[in-house]
């Protein structure tokens, strides 16, 4: 994969009726009447002096609180592995002694403190708060601890309680940096998981303490007793069996318990942190003017028809003239392909998607991103990863003729000669009852009971709003119905591929019959152009295949063809190399290095790859917000 970093110079690609999205916190204030106007021009001048220097202030206080949590988490959970610095830390937390805000040095407390510097790096007003509520009575506390002679004796006491004090400081100060909201089921579902994975948690906990008990005298401790051990190995990690007569469990059992503790404490801070879904999916206005942008822009994108999937929302550009659609998974903001629309337009509709992003804290990526959208995209910010490319084929270019193509015309002739026939129609010329069928064969035909698709598929067929999309249906030599391949429009003279069915006890080659059938045939439906496949890694095949290749590349061509055995990864670049296409590079856009594994799964699950389990439908937000609009 290789990787590119797009060029960031400015051009006059600006959206000029536009002015950049407000970032969260920012509020316009209006001119106070009644004044000279030297008077608020002096005000001003002094104002935009005073203005970044407390926005420089609040930045860097915003990330000191960041930075102390992770030197925090990295204490804490290298305390949990090293036996005698975790001890030193814990024995300067007893008697007249105290450690800064969090430092306990333990698995479960480098856990929490992990995920409150995760959600504080993204800005989640929660965590804020969170941190507010925790920090303050702790630092209150302090502060009265060190009016005692027993404490301020102490130097360790002077750092902890300043560290303390400094971090609370810097809360208070960069607290307008913290404006990322959540969704509004948090709560609720934090709740439902801390108190039913509590319960769960201590009889768990407790029956292995009543199974695996090895005290001599286990006769004497009840069940009350066993399950107060438990609750307070859960709590503390830590329980003086001293206390508890008839109660000595084996180790593992205590630290199976710690184990419990440590991930329901993972699940209730997931829970309270989860970044807010997209609760404005597309709205049939929206659809609307996206086909009107798509009509006078369409040709620019082979993938712009795919922005009407309905499972996506979209955000306009202030002059309306530009969208980007996008889809959130797992706190990612996935976009896929360019923006649609004026290309002038594209910044102002980037400024607000980045700026939505901030608001919610979603991690903002775009799929399959082309050359010219890209080096819009690199503009705002993001870097780019050369994914693969696009197979695009010339109707006016493609024959069968030549030594090269002897495999293809080959497998074509064959094809041909079994009886098989296409009949190509555009989806507005299919009756009702014809296309009703074409829906159940498609579905009987598909592979696996989910769909698969996101940045280029449609992700529907049949719907009354896509008539102009294109049908190939391939019959045998009896008339029966074999494979469907449909198409999408892109632009006025193109088209791009978006479903294959075929049934799998026809004949081999019956795909590249109808490919061959339609661009052949390109006049019957007003084509010049046809978009393909993506083949993914691409150029690590073609490369890592020639004469020369270093061992890195060999390498990874070799991991790829392994992993080609499960996905389709060398097989559709070998289908799409056939027709002799012209490749047309896409990309990955991300703002941070950091976020790709996150981006990868989120794409991987937008795409059909993955599941993730769904929330109890009465937890879910969307189901307070009502059922979808029918697709």
């Amino acid at each position: 994969m290789g990787d590119v970093r797009l060029s960031h110079d400015r051009t006059d690609v600006v959206d000029r009726a536009s002015t950049p999205a407000r970032t969260p916190g920012q509020a316009r204030r209006p001119g106070r009447t009644g004044e000279p106007e030297g008077a608020r021009g002096a005000e001003r001048g002094r104002g935009a002096e005073a203005g970044p220097r407390s926005g420089r202030a609040r930045a860097r206080s915003a990330a000191f609180a960041v930075w102390y949590l992770r030197v925090v988490t990295f204490v804490n959970l290298l305390g949990a592995v090293w036996v005698s610095l975790g001890q030193g830390v814990r024995r300067h937390n007893i008697d007249e002694f105290f450690t800064p805000y969090l430092l306990t040095a333990g698995f479960a407390s480098g856990v929490f403190t992990f995920f409150l510097a995760v959600t504080m790096r993204r800005r989640k007003r929660a965590a804020w708060i969170l941190n507010l509520v925790l920090a303050s009575p702790f630092c209150a506390l302090l502060c009265l601890a060190m009016t005692l002679p027993e404490f301020n004796r102490h130097v360790q006491n002077w750092i902890s309680f300043l560290l303390t004090l400094l971090f609370v400081v810097s809360l208070l100060v960069g607290r307008r940096e913290f404006y990322a909201t959540g969704d509004r089921s948090n709560p609720r579902l934090a709740a439902v998981v801390a108190a039913g994975g509590f319960l769960a948690a201590s009889l768990v906990a407790t029956l292995l303490v009543t199974v695996s008990n090895t005290a001599d005298d286990s006769a004497r401790s009840t069940f009350l007793d066993r399950f107060h051990y438990a609750v307070l190995r859960l709590i503390s990690l830590a329980a003086d069996e001293s206390v508890f007569e008839g109660i000595s469990p084996p180790p593992w059992v205590d630290v199976f318990i710690n184990v419990m503790s440590t991930l329901l404490l993972f699940a209730v801070v997931w829970a309270a942190f989860r970044s807010r879904r997209a609760t404005d999916p597309m709205g049939p206005e929206d659809e609307a003017q996206l086909r009107a942008l798509l009509e006078r822009h369409g040709e620019r994108d082979s993938l712009g028809y795919f922005a009407l999937r309905r499972d996506k929302s979209v955000i306009w550009s202030p002059t309306g003239k530009s969208a980007i659609t996008y889809r959130v998974v797992g706190g990612v903001s996935l976009a896929s392909g360019d923006p649609i629309g004026d290309p002038e337009a594209w910044p102002g509709a980037i400024d607000r998607w980045l700026a939505e992003c901030r608001e919610h804290a979603w991690i903002p990526a775009v799929m399959g991103a082309g050359e010219e959208g890209g080096t819009i995209y690199a503009r705002h910010g993001l870097d780019a990863l050369e994914l693969g490319d696009e197979a695009l084929v010339e109707v006016g270019d493609f024959t069968l003729e030549g030594r090269a193509m002897r495999t293809v015309r080959q497998a074509y002739n064959r094809v041909r000669r079994a009886g098989y026939t296409v009949r190509i129609r555009r989806h507005e010329d299919i009756p009702e009852t014809e296309m009703a069928e074409l829906l159940r064969r498609a579905d009987d035909w598909r592979d696996g009971a989910t769909e698969r698709g996101f940045s280029m598929a449609l992700g529907r067929l049949g719907d009354p709003g896509d008539g102009r999309c294109v049908m190939l249906e391939c019959t045998d030599a009896d008339g029966a119905l074999r494979a469907l391949l449909s198409f999408v429009p892109w632009g006025p003279e193109g088209l791009s591929l978006d479903l294959m069915r075929r049934d799998r006890d026809a004949e081999n080659g019956l795909m590249e019959f109808m490919v061959i059938e339609l661009l052949q045939r390109a006049p019957e439906v007003g084509i010049s152009q046809v978009s393909l496949n993506f083949a993914m890694f691409r150029s690590v095949f073609e490369r890592g295949a020639k004469l020369g290749a270093g061992p890195v590349l060999r390498l990874w061509r070799s991991l790829l063809s392994f992993f080609s055995r499960w996905w389709q990864i060398e097989s559709l670049y070998r289908a799409n190399a056939k027709y002799r296409p012209i490749w047309e590079p896409r990309y990955l856009l991300f703002e941070k290095s950091v976020e790709l594994p996150r981006i990868a799964i989120a794409s991987a699950r937008a795409e059909g790859f993955l599941e993730a389990p769904a929330l109890p439908a009465w937890l879910s937000h969307r189901h307070r917000l009502g059922p979808k609009r029918p697709r």
